[in-house]
């Protein structure tokens, strides 16, 4: 994995090119991450006793929460998920089953390395389905002792056709190919907090009803897709690809469980509030470390990081359960973002609102450029509005890039002058109505 190889610090500067500010947070994360590493490192038997730390984020939303977490498991290439604490309340009192987080996780895994196998076979089952391409293009023929002139011929043909269609000379060309398809589409659901059931029975089904063959006209390039696929079936071990699913995810596992504050109950588990505690002692396992039937396997949980947030306006971490509270050992506080963090949001990280315009604006052949104080502009504007009606952080400026683009936008194609400059006034005169107005909410969301 990438992080085996990432010191703290350079986590935190991988980081840093998508993310501004919050560097406490990074911090944490970081040495959550490395720690990973260290364990691994450990022998013995205290290396199955190192427990994660697990981090809870406090801050308003749109400053980076769920950016960080995603940025880390991205770099990791670890299996990640995001889960809203508060979804384990919509039905009655228990609301989903919280296993099914893991079970969606396991998902993920099974696919990150799904995907690392089948590119370590992807040439041999190029070279497989291209071998079934020219057995479309030429049919095959069986050597036979009494016939090995025939036989000379045939293979001089062949290797001449092949060339040619290594070439790309029959890439357009339409051959009739054999293809193997489901006899039926069917989905089975399983009972409410037993989803897994459904899918297990769905794929009982599937593998005992047989394959019907059928025969498609496809160009040989379209071909190539679909027998290529079909040679990575043949090719993947999935009982191994499964065991090792489970061991990526009981070893590089990420849930971010978003929203725990919603679940917190500051009447101490009394009234209304029961049914929040109620969500926090069915999660508490999970978080402690128990063990989870998954289709691919029983999964334990004891060294999956997990990471929480909210925004705790309405309550505080401490409003948690003690034994949730104390599997979140590490708490770290993030910074409300400022106009200067608006300026640095629109220009500095690889994925910078102004980037990704000028990205869009080059699909029409436009180029758009900011000047400085139309920059500085913006992140006044933007910061002044989450100041006065609701602080939703760097998701302001999408509603005022957007807002001010949106004539550029829609009038673009159509438009002559392809060179579009955005100033100090443009910004001005976009939003003067907006910010004057005492009611900000009729202008902007």
């Amino acid at each position: 994995m990438k992080y085996e190889h990432l010191t703290p610090q350079q986590i935190v500067e991988e980081l840093d090119k998508y993310i501004i500010g919050q560097g406490d947070a990074k911090r944490s994360v970081a040495i959550a991450l490395r720690n990973r590493w260290r364990r691994q490192q450990v022998t013995g038997e205290i290396r199955d006793e190192i427990m994660p730390n697990n981090i809870i984020m406090i801050g308003s939303t749109g400053i980076g929460k769920t950016e960080i977490a995603r940025r880390l498991a991205s770099l990791s290439q670890a299996p990640f998920i995001k889960v809203e604490a508060s979804k384990f309340t919509e039905v009655g009192y228990v609301g989903r089953d919280v296993e099914s987080m893991i079970r969606d996780l396991a998902d993920v895994s099974y696919n990150i390395v799904k995907t690392e196998h089948e590119n370590d076979v992807q040439e041999k089952a190029i070279d497989r389905a291209n071998d079934r391409i020219m057995d479309y293009l030429l049919t095959p023929v069986k050597q036979n002792d009494e016939e090995i002139e025939e036989y000379s011929r045939y293979q001089k043909t062949r290797n001449k056709l092949f060339l040619r269609l290594m070439a790309g000379d029959y890439e357009s060309r339409e051959i009739e190919i054999t293809m193997n398809t489901p006899s039926a589409s069917m989905q089975v659901f399983g009972p409410a907090g037993m989803e897994d059931l459904g899918i297990n029975l769905q794929d009982m089904l599937e593998n005992a009803i047989p394959k019907k063959k059928q025969t498609r006209r496809l160009s040989v390039a379209e071909a190539r897709k679909f027998l290529t696929q079909e040679e990575l079936d043949r090719l993947l071990d999935q009982e191994k690809i499964k065991a090792e699913a489970v061991v990526r995810l009981e070893q590089a596992g990420i849930v971010f469980l978003d929203e725990i504050d919603k679940i917190a109950s500051s009447e101490g588990g009394r009234g209304p509030d029961v049914s929040r505690e109620g969500v926090q002692r069915d999660i508490l396992p999970i978080v402690e470390g128990t063990s989870v039937k998954t289709k691919y396997g029983i999964v334990k949980t004891d060294h999956v990081l997990f990471i929480a947030a909210g925004a705790f306006h309405m309550t505080k971490p401490s409003d948690l359960i003690p034994e949730l509270q104390g599997r979140f050992p590490i708490r770290v506080e993030l910074d409300n973002l400022t106009k200067e963090d608006f300026v640095k949001i629109l220009t500095q990280p690889k994925s910078a609102l102004i980037k990704q315009y000028t990205a869009l604006l080059e699909s029409e052949s436009a180029t758009i450029t900011f000047t400085k104080t139309a920059i500085d502009e913006i992140s006044r504007v933007a910061f002044e509005v989450n100041e006065r009606i609701e602080n939703i952080g760097a998701r302001r400026l999408q509603t005022i890039m957007s807002r001010l683009l949106e004539d550029v936008m829609f009038e673009l194609p159509e438009r002559a002058e392809k060179v579009i400059k955005i100033t100090k006034k443009n910004v001005q005169d976009a939003f003067k109505d907006s910010v004057e107005d005492i009611d900000l909410s009729k202008y902007i969301l």
